[in-house]
């Protein structure tokens, strides 16, 4: 490995493949001072050794070799993963195969003798659109995972942590608070417990506690009997008892009546129902996700909610943290909703203009992913942030794709933070709220230099 290179940068794989012990001594010494990692191989079989379909270089072959020569290594290559570029190196002899190697895919082909600077161009050519495949690849995987764990989807360290805690807790089968900012996602998350535990196959009940009458709210829980109240002429089975074996999602349930509160405690403790109008007890097994937008940790919160509650509610808490926290995903969920919404009007995802782009990154959605998603439908739609026909959306340009869009957001969300904190590697690190190796992995990624946006000369370099 060259020992210039960067430490955080990702090592930029060349398999080169060459018979002749010199000739693949001399290039893999030029590849490696132009930065590159070379691994030289003395034949086709030795290189395949090093290449899979997550292969993340480049390959570099021979034509003329014995056993495996250059066309037949190709094939194989292709085999693997037909995007992996393949150079090809020839005498002059061979340049009709290599030219009919191209039609069927091959990169590129330099001819002997060529110049290093030649391959050390060919080369860093092929490894960027290496890294793009493989970049849409990881968003398409991404949408894809989205569209079952919407709008879990991120890559900051917040929302990794969530999806891991949310994998372990689901299994553990025990009561959950979860508490999150409105449209953060609270159902979602209480919707991911239930699937990916073993009541997946049982009910899910939701109810949220908020949008039903103090009178009404009991019955809904509870259930009745005939004749338990004015206007109770059948029997109904209360959301708590239809949710048993699988969970009830108790959403905002700061707004729950204190008289409620005493009749759920006694449900949570002793796991049974007893209906409006009736003296049977009826055991439920159940899982109890209770949702909400307080903090009721805090006792001023808890002015109108049983701290008894509040603690046996609280044997898991998880808080979902609200977009302003994680800013870095804003780009590939606007990408993914506006996919979304062009799907379900059935029209194609539009150009985005810098109107719109400059309200991704200036805004601090206090409606959260849901606002998000809301904008983003307006967007798909040819309307402005207000509602209006806006001329930031050009929908007869040709479509960008997802990755292209991401990538554009990304990159200038991160030149907006460095300009905020003066090039401050550091706090521009913590705004973003990524590990520093992905930051300069991805200055690098988007050509920015943060020495452009440094206005303390003595800033962090």
């Amino acid at each position: 490995m060259n020992p210039s290179r960067s430490a955080s940068a990702v090592p930029e794989v060349v398999v080169f493949v060459d018979d002749d012990d010199d000739l693949r001594a001399a290039n893999a010494e030029s590849l490696a001072l132009a930065g590159f990692e070379p691994v030289p191989c003395a034949s086709g079989e030795e290189a395949l050794r090093h290449i899979g379909p997550d292969f993340a270089g480049v390959v570099v072959t021979d034509i003329r070799m014995p056993k495996m020569d250059g066309p037949a290594l190709f094939r194989r290559i292709k085999a693997i993963d037909p995007d992996i570029p393949v150079l090809f190196i020839t005498g002059h002899g061979d340049v009709e195969t290599a030219v009919a190697a191209m039609r069927d895919g091959a990169y590129d082909f330099v001819t002997k003798p060529f110049a290093a600077e030649r391959l050390v161009s060919s080369v860093r050519r092929a490894l960027e659109k290496r890294r793009l495949v493989l970049e849409n690849r990881r968003l398409r995987h991404a949408v894809e995972a989205a569209a079952d764990d919407f709008p879990l989807i991120g890559e900051t360290p917040a929302m990794e942590r969530l999806r891991r805690t949310l994998r372990h807790v689901a299994a553990a089968d025990v009561d959950v608070l979860v508490t999150g900012e409105t449209g953060s996602g609270k159902e979602v998350v209480a919707t991911a417990l239930h699937r990916w535990s073993r009541r997946a196959r049982k009910p899910f009940v939701a109810l949220n506690c908020g949008a039903l009458p103090e009178t009404v709210i009991e019955s809904e829980l509870f259930g009745h009997e005939p004749g338990a109240f004015t206007g109770a002429q059948r029997r109904r089975i209360g959301r708590i008892e239809h949710a048993s074996g699988g969970t009830l999602l108790l959403d905002e349930i700061e707004s729950m009546p204190l008289a409620l509160q005493v009749k759920l405690l006694r449900v949570l403790e002793a796991r049974e129902v007893t209906p409006l109008g009736s003296n049977e007890v009826r055991p439920v097994d159940i899982r109890v996700i209770a949702a909400t937008k307080a903090d009721l940790a805090e006792p001023k919160a808890r002015e109108t909610f049983r701290e008894d509650l509040f603690y046996r509610l609280n044997v898991v808490s998880l808080r979902i943290p609200p977009l302003r926290e994680r800013r870095a995903d804003v780009p590939l969920l606007f990408a993914y909703f506006l996919g979304r919404a062009a799907t379900r009007f059935g029209i194609d995802p539009p150009e985005v203009g810098d109107g719109v782009r400059h309200h991704l990154l200036a805004h601090d959605w206090p409606g959260n992913v849901r606002e998000l998603a809301h904008f983003a439908e307006r967007v798909a739609l040819g309307l402005g942030e207000t509602g209006e026909a806006s001329h930031e959306v050009d929908s007869d340009a040709p479509a960008a794709s997802l990755p292209e869009r991401v990538d554009r957001f990304e990159a200038d969300l991160i030149r907006r933070e460095l300009e905020a904190n003066r090039g401050d590697v550091r706090a521009t690190v913590e705004a973003l709220a990524i590990p520093r190796k992905t930051f300069y992995d991805k200055l690098k990624r988007h050509g920015i230099r943060q020495a452009d946006y440094r206005r303390d000369p003595d800033g962090e370099a």
